[in-house]
């Protein structure tokens, strides 16, 4: 994954595509403090590809509650503009499950977990991180699973 994103880095900067090299070194910086935070912890690799996956979602859920704050604001150019660097993030991400495919998964994990009550929905959110990790926004899963252990 940091290979991919440093290759991509090289690619814009040849191209001149001066969002995505801008948007790929915010990525590279913030993988490298996550890494540096990682050894303070004892883990001398850094960070592993799924906190990667959890890193760039994130930035991605990051940009979404600017563009929504931007917009109220009258700021479209800045809205536009945060718009363009989440759809670089994306590159990077595996394909989105859709709400469909969400509540399925859902639906299936409480099933296999024989899940019946809200207090198991640590443990199924838990699985759900674990298995999707990249794949699924857990914002719209976590209702979901609340819904369905009800």
């Amino acid at each position: 994954m940091r290979d991919a994103l440093t290759q991509a880095l090289k690619e814009s900067m040849r191209a001149k595509d001066e969002r995505a090299v801008s948007t790929l070194r915010l990525i590279l910086a913030a993988l490298k403090d996550r890494d540096i935070a990682a050894r303070s912890k004892g883990n001398s690799t850094g960070i592993t590809d799924d906190e990667v996956l959890q890193m760039l979602q994130s930035m991605v859920k990051q940009r979404r509650d600017s563009i929504a704050m931007y917009e109220q604001g009258g700021r479209l150019e800045l809205a536009e503009r945060e718009q363009q660097e989440i759809d670089i993030i994306q590159r990077y991400l595996p394909k989105q499950m859709t709400e469909d495919e969400i509540a399925q998964a859902v639906q299936d994990l409480i099933e296999e977990m024989n899940a019946s009550g809200l207090k198991q929905m640590g443990a199924v959110m838990g699985e759900l991180r674990e298995r999707y990790a990249g794949q699924m926004d857990f914002a719209k899963a976590s209702p979901i699973v609340k819904q369905k252990l009800a």
